[in-house]
């Protein structure tokens, strides 16, 4: 079983936020939405509460900070795939994608949201 639930994310304009999220979660797989006025919640294949889900909302005062979030892929070409498509929809790589010197096989690309929120994508065999 994988213990990851969901991530409850704020962003400070939700409106300029959510066609980043939209491409971008659905490319990683979150294809089921589940929204309401205040929550966009973008869900794994599967039934909630047991699938993971990435929950986003608008706090005006939010300020991105130093955490980031972290995605697995398959391969390096996905890596690849995805920032191109994060450069496309808004986002904004900040280093990579490329081999780090973390492991052998680390290969990542780093990027900002919109909003400015750190995340990023690796393919790692150790």
């Amino acid at each position: 079983m994988n213990p990851f639930s969901h991530i409850d994310l704020r962003v400070n304009n939700l409106e300029e936020n959510l066609p980043f999220y939209e491409g971008f979660l659905t490319a990683l797989g979150f294809i089921q939405t589940f929204h309401s006025d205040k929550w966009k919640v973008f869900a794994a294949n599967g039934n909630l509460p047991s699938v993971a889900y990435f929950a986003i909302t608008e706090d005006p005062l939010h300020k991105p900070n130093g955490n980031l979030v972290g995605f697995w892929v398959e391969n390096r070409n996905e890596v690849d795939r995805l920032a191109t498509l994060i450069k496309e929809i808004g986002g904004k790589i900040t280093s990579g994608p490329q081999q780090f010197p973390i492991s052998p096989t680390y290969y990542a690309v780093y990027f900002e949201d919109p909003c400015g929120n750190q995340y990023e994508i690796v393919h790692r065999l150790n």
